[in-house]
């Protein structure tokens, strides 16, 4: 039984001012005129009836999430009661799922990320979930177009697309020299962060390389109760804050020995801050990117420029590579070079 766990509870923090903890980037229409976790859910629909998707949240967004995604009946909205790391998130809502179906097949995806071709996405779930189903816990790595270091990486033996391969390692987000020779090699892939598999075997992964998470879904499965919705997340929240704060690849991808990788190739990009717009928008004739908003510009160059919404005229004037975004309570004007320090921002608000 295929069922998706979309996770939708990140804040959003590099987007600021645009995303919020109300709002986040998942929720917003600054891509395109859907929001980005509209276009996950509807990705999806040619694959599964909507009852087959879940989408794991926090409590303050889920009046956001009802109102964009109308259609989601509340029983498949599971809210975290507390922010405990992806390991925690996965075990606590595909274990959520299984309360419907029995062993599922479960599909993790991100609820923020962008992906241009649906249909070659769709056929690769569906190798996966092949893979999936012989026992393997089954990842998605990108073949990579140019040496990133801010995404973590995948070492396989075969990098041939949608051909299912054994992993040999997952390395940490890497330094540029690091990051160059990875792609150069072409034996690494890009860590997507999306996973399949099924139930139990997430399960006995837990049992046996991260006691904690395993023993804490014990202790949580006799407080569930379907349908209760944020009630059910105030009945488990003290269990809940036993989980360790721990990611699902140091939990298990980093130690279990049947972890598949199928390489794959279709239009990924993981939206992770102020710079994606450059990569997925037009440059005017200074090479800056306007979105969302009217903009002037005078001996201004290499600049992002971006609105929720057409609110008031930007007018720049010999300035360089900076980032400005705008909102109806807030200014943003940070120069590209920080752009991942915008949280110390957000730190004094």
């Amino acid at each position: 039984m295929l069922t998706f766990l979309i996770m939708a509870g990140g804040s959003g923090e590099r987007f600021w001012p645009l995303s919020t903890k109300n709002k986040p980037k998942q929720l917003l229409k600054i891509f395109s005129d859907k929001s980005l976790i509209r276009l996950a859910y509807e990705r999806i629909l040619p694959l599964v009836d909507k009852d087959r998707i879940f989408i794991a949240t926090n409590e303050i967004q889920v009046p956001a999430l009802k109102e964009d995604l109308t259609e989601l009946d509340v029983s498949r909205i599971i809210i975290e009661p507390a922010f405990r790391d992806t390991a925690a998130a996965i075990a606590y809502g595909s274990t959520m799922i299984s309360k419907y179906y029995d062993n599922p097949t479960v599909v993790v995806l991100a609820s923020d990320h962008l992906i241009a071709d649906g249909n070659e996405f769709r056929k690769v779930i569906k190798l996966a979930e092949a893979e999936a189903n012989n026992g393997s816990i089954v990842t998605l790595g990108i073949k990579p177009t140019y040496p990133e270091t801010g995404y973590g990486y995948i070492e396989v033996s075969d990098s041939t697309l949608n051909k299912a391969t054994k992993s040999l390692g997952f390395r940490e987000k890497p330094k540029y020299e690091i990051a160059k020779e990875y792609f150069e090699s072409g034996k690494y892939l890009w860590n997507s962060g999306m996973f399949i598999f099924k139930y139990d075997v997430i399960m006995n992964a837990l049992n046996k390389y991260s006691k904690n998470h395993y023993d804490t879904i014990e202790s949580i499965k006799p407080l569930f109760n379907k349908n209760e919705g944020v009630k059910t997340a105030e009945i488990v929240k003290d269990n809940f804050m036993n989980f360790e704060k721990k990611s699902i690849d140091f939990a298990v991808m980093e130690h279990a020995d049947n972890i598949m990788v199928i390489p794959s190739e279709f239009g990924w990009n993981d939206v992770g801050n102020f710079t994606a717009f450059e990569e997925l928008f037009e440059k005017d004739e200074n090479q800056n990117t306007v979105r969302g908003v009217n903009c002037i510009s005078v001996d201004s160059y290499n600049n992002i420029i971006v609105s929720d919404g057409d609110y008031q005229r930007v007018s720049l004037l010999g300035v360089n590579n900076m980032i400005v975004a705008v909102t109806k309570d807030n200014i943003l004007v940070c120069d590209k070079s920080k752009n991942q320090d915008i949280k110390k921002i957000i730190k004094l608000i």
